[in-house]
């Protein structure tokens, strides 16, 4: 979707078009818009996070009921992570929903946003997450549960199966909101790897603080991840410029659009997962006010070919007009 209003400079009044010689309009090219439907990418990230969710609360519950035969504490630990986890697939999937509603005259974007503040949640829940597992970490260095060894390793064995299939259906996503869910059930399967690898340690060594070491170092990766989504969350919130953009390029490459002499009042920011938006000036030469429809055509073709921009605002002004001062 790309904007153009025509103001002030790229205005198209009578006497304009007359002083243009009654072409107000160039014969550029129509910008294309060869960005996939965001319909469709909203679809599959439904269906990705529909089955994700069905199997991790398949394995939550077989875990629980695994934890409570086993008296093993780690797997009802894992399992009251992955209902967690649940939390988190169940409000990625209603964010998306909220974000196919379409805009409206209050909300104009519609409800892109939900998808960031859904992603934002998560990041804050699994930074919760790592604080329990490290306090649950702390009480098994001091006094090590001895647990049923064979059971134990068995049910984590099929959730780390589980786990590795719901990773599959999430990893293809560019989506911030399942990125943040892909986080989750990531470690979900680390924590499944940990609960494998400290049965098997155990059973060999009867080392069981071996338990609580592996938890540790599962938190570490768990944090890293969830630290990385809350700023990228955090940077759309306050509309950074996007991580692959940069400013002082954008800024480059439309000076070299013919007939520009200026750009200011330059935006760049992020609407949500793979939406672009750009805001700016341009100061053209006199001669060249006619040219809007070429220069705008221009502009957007460059702005998406190099950065993925494709929702643009760009208002044109004369020299003239621009050194009057009222653009500041």
């Amino acid at each position: 979707m790309t904007t153009s209003p025509h103001t002030h400079g790229a205005g198209h009044d009578h006497d304009h078009d007359e002083a243009c010689g009654g072409h107000g309009h160039g014969h550029g090219k129509p910008a294309k818009r060869p960005l996939p439907s965001m319909k469709e990418e909203r679809r599959k990230d439904r269906n990705r996070l529909f089955f994700a969710l069905a199997l991790t609360g398949t394995i939550a519950v077989a875990e629980a009921v695994g934890g409570y035969l086993t008296n093993s504490l780690a797997l009802m630990a894992d399992a009251g992570h992955m209902l967690t986890d649940i939390s988190a697939l169940g409000l990625s999937l209603l964010a998306l929903w909220f974000a196919g509603k379409p805009a409206d005259v209050k909300k104009t974007y519609g409800y892109y946003r939900m998808e960031i503040l859904s992603a934002l949640l998560n990041g804050v829940l699994l930074v919760g997450i790592t604080v329990v597992i490290l306090v649950e970490a702390w009480e098994r260095f001091r006094s090590p549960t001895e647990v049923r060894l064979g059971p134990m390793a068995i049910v984590a064995l099929i959730g780390l199966a589980a786990n590795l299939g719901a990773l599959g259906f999430l990893h293809s996503s560019h989506s911030m909101n399942v990125r943040g869910a892909f986080l989750h059930v990531l470690g979900d399967a680390l924590s499944s790897v940990g609960v494998l690898v400290g049965a098997g340690v155990m059973w060999l060594t009867g080392w069981y603080v071996v338990d609580p070491l592996i938890s540790v170092l599962i938190s570490v990766v768990i944090v890293v991840g969830a630290l990385r989504l809350v700023r990228d969350a955090v940077d759309v919130l306050l509309e950074a410029v996007p991580a692959h953009v940069d400013l002082s390029v954008v800024k480059e490459l439309l000076l070299k659009v013919q007939g520009v002499r200026d750009v200011h009042d330059l935006h760049v920011w992020t609407i949500a997962s793979g939406m672009y938006a750009l805001s700016a000036h341009l100061v053209v030469r006199d001669p060249m006010v006619c040219n809007n429809d070429e220069i705008l055509s221009a502009v957007k073709h460059e702005l998406f070919d190099r950065f993925g921009i494709d929702h643009t605002t760009i208002q044109i002004e004369s020299e003239t007009y621009a050194h009057m001062g009222e653009v500041h």
